[in-house]
C-alpha cells in the first residue's frame, strides 16, 4: 500500500517549537532547511507508485521520506547501516525529510529496504529524473543565468580489484566453472579434473597473483589455452552459450587472443595478442564489465560534469551567485572526450538551461564538434588540439570572408584562387616562393610553373582559431575554464565520489548524479547564507517563528465564520439532544 505525506500544507501547529528560536535558526540556514524547502517536493515519487499497490498489503514506508534519505546517503557518503542509524537518529535529517513523528513507523527503515528501493531507482534511471528537477526547481529559486558554462570529467573507481592480464583469464575462468557447477552439473563434468584442480582448489584464482616475473609468460600462456578449451568445449551447448559468465570468456578470447586456425589435421590454437593490440574497452574485471580503461587516468570510470560559472572577481559578489551543476554523464573511461560536449548542450537546452557560450579544453573542443554546436548557437571556447604542423603553416597566412587567401606572411598575393565546394587552392609566384627564407616552413608546394597552396574549409577555421588563441580576448575569457578543477575536488572531497562502493555503470551512475546533486544543495546553502548575511532577500522565504501561530490564528478565525453562517441559515438545531435556538 502508498504511504505519501503532504509536505506542502503547512502544519495548524508547529511540530519543531521544542528546537528554541536560536536552534531552530540553524535548522534553517542549514542544508536540511533547504532540503526541506526546495527538495523534498520534487522527489520523484510519483514514479514509484507503479510498483506498489493503492489499496492493498501493508503500507510502505513514506515515499518523500525514503527517497530523500537515499539523496542524503550520498551527500554524506554514508553506507546502508550508517544511513539507518541517521534516519532513525539524527534531528538534522528529521528535519529535512519533514519526519514529525518519534515512532518506529516514521523513523526506523532496514537496510533490505534502502536495497530495495535504491534497485528500483537505478534500474529505471530516476536518479537522472531526481537531477533534472531539483537542478531545474534551484535555478528557477535562485533566478540562475545559464549564459556561461564549463565541461569537464572526472576519473571515478568503482569498487572492482585491479587486475593483471593473467587474472582477468584466471578470474573470467573461475567465475565461469563455479556457475556452470551450480546450474549445469553434467556439463560441469565434462569438465577435465586438471582444470578445475587449477581453478577451484585451495585459493584458486589468488595463486595466480603469486606468479614469478619470469614464469608470467608461460602462465599466462596456460590460461589462455584453458579458456579456450572451455570456450570450445561448450561451443555448441546452448544452455551454457546463453550464461552471461560464458558470455564473457568468449569476450576475454575475442580481446585478448587472437585464433589462428590451420586448416591442416592439426587443431586450431590460440595466440597472445600484443598489450598495444588490446583496445581500451576491453574487459578489465568479470565482477565489473562495463568499466572501462584510460592510458592517461587508468581503470574504472568517467563523469562528465558541466556547470554555470561567473566572472564576477568581488568575492562578496561572487559568493551571492549559485554556480549549478547543469548537467552530469556517467561512461566508462575509455570513452573519449570528444564525444561529451554535444549531449551536454542537448540535455541543458532540452530542460531550458543551455549556455551561450562554453569553456572546455582542447580534447572538447574538436573543429567539427565547434561548427555543430555554433549551428545551435553555443560557442565553444576551446584551443585546438594539437600543434601547427610548421610554424610558418596556414596561421601565417591571411584569409578573407570567403575563406580565401589574401596574403601570405611575407606580404605576397596570391596570383589566382580557386574554390571547389569546400576545398581551396591559391597559386602564388614561383619568382617569390623561391626566394622566400621561410620556404622550407611554408605549406605551399612547388608546381611545374607555381607555388600552390591547398587547404579545405575545416584547416582554415582551425588556423583562424589558432591565432585568435595568442589574442589577449582569447586569453581572458579562457583563463575562467580552470575554476572546474576545483569543483571536481569539491565534488569528491565533500562526497566521495573518486571511490564508491558499488559496481557495473548503473549503480556507478545513480551514485554519482545524486552526489552532483548533493554538490547543488550544499552550494544553494551556502549562496542562501551569503545573501542573509548582507541583507537581502533570500529567495522564497522561510516560514518565520510566528508563522505557525499565525496559522493558527487565520484557521480559527475562519472556523467562527463558517460556524456563525451555520448558526444563521438553521434557526432551530439539536445538539446532544438539546434544541438550540439562533
Amino acid at each position: 500500500m502508498i504511504h505519501t505525506k503532504d509536505h506542502k500544507t503547512k502544519p495548524l501547529f508547529d511540530s519543531w517549537e521544542f528546537l528554541g528560536p536560536k536552534r531552530r535558526t540553524l535548522m534553517e540556514q542549514s542544508w536540511a532547511g533547504l532540503f526541506r524547502k526546495h527538495i523534498l517536493n520534487e522527489l520523484p515519487v510519483s514514479k514509484l507508485k507503479p510498483f506498489f499497490t493503492t489499496g492493498f498489503g501493508r503500507p510502505t514506508k513514506e515515499l518523500y521520506s525514503i527517497v530523500g534519505a537515499l539523496v542524503l546517503q550520498q551527500m554524506h557518503d554514508l553506507s546502508d547501516e550508517q544511513t539507518v542509524s541517521q534516519v532513525a537518529f539524527n534531528q538534522q535529517w528529521h528535519y529535512a525529510l519533514d519526519i514529525t513523528s518519534n515512532s518506529d513507523q516514521a523513523t526506523y527503515l532496514c537496510e533490505k529496504t534502502l536495497w530495495n528501493f535504491r534497485t528500483i531507482m537505478t534500474e529505471n534511471n530516476l536518479d537522472t529524473e531526481i537531477f533534472n528537477q531539483t537542478t531545474e526547481k534551484l535555478a528557477r529559486a535562485f533566478s540562475v543565468t545559464t549564459e556561461k558554462q564549463r565541461l569537464d570529467s572526472v576519473h571515478i573507481k568503482s569498487n572492482m580489484r585491479h587486475l593483471s592480464r593473467i587474472g582477468i583469464f584466471a578470474r573470467s575462468i573461475h567465475r565461469f566453472l563455479v556457475n556452470l557447477q551450480r546450474q549445469y552439473k553434467d556439463c560441469f563434468s565434462q569438465v577435465e579434473e586438471q582444470t578445475t584442480a587449477r581453478y577451484l582448489s585451495g585459493k584458486a584464482p589468488g595463486c595466480f597473483s603469486m606468479v614469478k616475473p619470469s614464469e608470467s609468460a608461460t602462465t599466462l600462456e596456460q590460461v589462455s589455452r584453458d579458456l579456450f578449451s572451455l570456450v570450445q568445449l561448450f561451443s555448441a551447448d546452448q544452455q551454457v552459450r546463453s550464461m552471461h559468465s560464458y558470455k564473457l570468456l568468449e569476450r576475454v578470447l575475442r580481446e585478448q587472443c587472437t585464433i589462428v586456425d590451420l586448416h591442416g589435421e592439426e587443431a586450431a590454437r590460440v595466440e597472445l595478442k600484443a598489450p598495444r593490440q588490446i583496445g581500451q574497452d576491453s574487459l578489465q574485471n568479470p565482477s565489473d564489465p562495463e568499466a572501462g580503461y584510460s592510458a592517461h587516468k587508468g581503470k574504472g570510470y568517467q563523469v562528465q560534469v558541466m556547470e554555470i560559472y561567473t566572472e564576477q572577481t568581488d568575492p562578496e559578489k561572487k559568493a551571492q551567485q549559485l554556480n549549478l551543476i547543469t548537467h552530469v554523464a556517467v561512461e566508462p573511461a575509455s570513452a573519449h572526450d570528444a564525444n561529451a560536449a554535444l549531449p551536454a548542450i542537448a540535455s541543458t537546452q532540452e530542460r531550458g538551461l543551455g549556455p551561450r557560450q562554453m569553456l572546455c579544453d582542447s580534447a572538447y573542443g574538436g573543429e567539427d564538434t565547434c561548427q555543430t554546436a555554433r549551428e545551435q548557437g553555443v560557442e565553444i571556447i576551446s584551443p585546438v588540439m594539437g600543434t601547427a604542423e610548421k610554424t610558418h603553416g596556414l596561421v601565417s597566412f591571411t584569409f578573407g570572408n570567403q575563406g580565401q587567401v589574401i596574403r601570405c606572411a611575407q606580404g605576397q598575393t596570391p596570383l589566382k584562387v580557386k574554390k571547389h565546394k569546400d576545398r581551396h587552392s591559391a597559386v602564388f609566384s614561383a619568382e617569390h616562393c623561391a626566394s622566400c627564407p621561410f620556404l622550407s616552413q611554408c605549406n605551399v608546394k612547388q608546381g611545374k610553373k607555381h607555388f600552390y597552396l591547398n587547404y579545405d574549409d575545416k584547416a582554415q577555421r582551425c588556423a583562424q582559431r589558432r591565432t585568435h588563441e595568442q589574442t589577449d580576448a582569447f586569453k581572458d575569457r579562457y583563463r575562467w575554464r580552470s575554476g572546474v578543477e576545483a569543483t571536481m575536488s569539491e565534488y569528491n572531497r565533500r562526497t566521495g565520489v573518486k571511490q564508491l562502493r558499488v559496481r557495473g555503470l548503473p549503480a556507478v551512475r545513480f551514485c554519482a548524479v545524486l552526489k552532483a546533486v548533493a554538490i547543488n544543495i550544499l552550494r544553494a546553502t551556502a549562496v542562501t547564507l551569503a545573501l542573509m548575511k548582507h541583507n537581502q532577500p533570500d529567495p522564497g522565504p522561510y516560514p518565520d517563528q510566528n508563522g505557525f501561530m499565525d496559522i493558527f490564528k487565520e484557521r480559527w478565525i475562519s472556523f467562527l465564520g463558517k460556524a456563525a453562517a451555520f448558526l444563521r441559515s438553521r434557526p432551530n438545531f439539536y445538539f446532544c439532544g438539546l434544541k438550540y435556538a439562533a
